[in-house]
């Protein structure tokens, strides 16, 4: 799959199913509503890729359909052949609004899915490829297609300037960690959002190591930080109307002479002490430092992190859906329902600091890294451990995304966690389609009449 583009099309015209195959997709109840009359050509004289749907499920089946032809192989067959085929794919609208699709939405779809495919790439590559060095590369050309300079911050700069949390995890790793940051800063913003990414390139569990059954697979905990970049470049691409940063958090969690031990105390970039007990808990470190960054730094109003973050999370919500922690009822229930439009399924967590943020606590630091009780929501509570960097009076919208389950699907990645950031995010876009997808469907962004500071804040939820 991995010499296949995919092209979407208004129409992709009739054909001799014989010289170029048909494949209908769609749910049933839509399949039954398509005339004969708009197949015909395409299954006579005898019967690429035809989607049946209605216009508000268009975003959805075209991310889906981008995982099913992942970019990644190492297979020797696969070298040797060295044409490229183009799936073509028409879709069939019914119901309301059963219109040829528009170019802008087919473009959309485009971007959409070459993220999709971005993101499952970097994130099917093992660590020799992958490390955080090639990671820079793919952040420095999305910045460089885009027309933006990325800051990065790195080694040695990060401990001097107080990020021992990133520094902390990946020191002993032979391709030293960085925090990398992509900004879109565009006239007319009315606020500013960050999405900050955990990119931990390998996690061997640091110290505190994995077992040789847990640790295949780990070259996926950079997911969060893939589905980050390839839904930024999207949402670039389309036009995103907001102040709008990426912030990537890259390390190896690695096991050398230079690794944190378990009892080492760390200064994070929030100025808070984390007493460390555990090295496999490396994730909410490097967020945390990025959170720190993206509120200290970049004076974000939103933020949030994503990140394949805790093994629980695939038993608190399962395998499908991703699990969101936030400071905002309003954000979580959004978030519900932008993974619904799109395809990238969500389902909250408990957040319930005043319960939960006991679990973090160490008699020598402000706070330990790992809980004290693994059977009291822990994947909750590493979330909270995240917000703590933040405050949890701080008055912005922090919302968290654990995607450790559905970052995969058997030993395949699955891009997840871009069309949920574009959907999510979808009425800072000037693109119809995302407008659609997005939680607030084509409601209008502001009520006439509306004061003050909050009204002037583009209305995203």
């Amino acid at each position: 799959m991995a010499n296949v583009g995919l092209q979407f099309q208004a129409s992709a015209g009739d054909a001799d199913p014989q010289s170029r195959p048909l494949l209908l997709l769609g749910q049933l109840h839509h399949l039954l509503r398509v005339p004969w009359s708009h197949v015909r050509g395409k299954l006579q004289p005898r019967v690429t890729e035809e989607m049946v749907c209605e216009q508000a499920d268009v975003f959805a089946s075209a991310c889906a359909l981008a995982r099913a032809f992942p970019l990644f192989t190492h297979r020797s067959g696969a070298s040797r052949r060295t044409e490229k085929k183009t799936v073509t794919v028409e879709f069939f609208l019914v119901g309301q609004d059963n219109g040829p699709v528009e170019v802008s939405t087919l473009q959309c779809l485009a971007n959409a899915t070459e993220g999709v495919r971005l993101a499952a790439r970097i994130v099917d590559t093992p660590c020799s490829e992958m490390n955080t060095d090639t990671f820079l590369e793919e952040i420095n050309k999305v910045g460089k297609e885009l027309g933006i300079v990325p800051t990065i911050i790195r080694d040695e700069e990060l401990k001097a300037r107080g990020f021992g949390g990133l520094y902390g995890v990946g020191k002993a790793a032979l391709h030293p960690p960085a925090l990398a940051v992509l900004s879109h800063t565009p006239d007319g913003a009315t606020q500013t959002i960050a999405w900050v990414g955990k990119g931990i390139v390998y996690d061997t569990g640091g110290l505190s190591i994995k077992g040789k059954t847990t640790m295949p697979g780990m070259k996926r905990d950079c997911g969060g930080a893939a589905a980050v970049l390839g839904a930024f470049r999207a949402a670039i691409k389309q036009g995103f109307k907001d102040n709008l940063h990426a912030v990537f958090c890259l390390a190896e969690n690695s096991v050398g002479p230079n690794a944190t031990r378990p009892d080492d105390i760390h200064l994070l970039y929030s100025g808070k002490t984390v007493e460390i007990n555990n090295t496999d808990a490396e994730g909410r470190l490097v967020l945390a430092d990025g959170v720190s960054y993206a509120c200290k730094d970049l004076g974000a109003d939103i933020i949030l992190d994503m990140a394949t973050l805790t093994g629980a999370q695939g038993i608190a919500t399962g395998k499908y859906h991703a699990a969101v922690l936030t400071n905002s009822a309003e954000w979580e229930a959004a978030c519900v329902k932008a993974g619904r439009k799109c395809g990238d399924l969500v389902h909250p967590l408990v957040y319930c600091p005043e319960l939960h943020f006991s679990e973090f606590t160490s008699a020598v630091a402000d706070m330990k890294n790992s809980v004290a009780d693994r059977d009291n929501s822990p994947s909750s509570c590493a979330g909270l451990f995240i917000a703590s960097h933040l405050g949890f009076d701080w008055p912005g919208v922090w919302v968290h995304l654990d995607i450790a389950a559905p970052v995969h699907a058997g030993e395949r990645a699955t891009g997840f966690g871009v069309a949920l950031l574009l959907a999510l995010f979808g009425r800072a876009s000037e693109d119809p389609l995302l407008n659609l997808v997005s939680p607030l469907g084509c409601e209008v962004d502001v009520q006439e009449g509306d004061t003050g500071r909050d009204s002037k804040r583009r209305k995203l939820v």
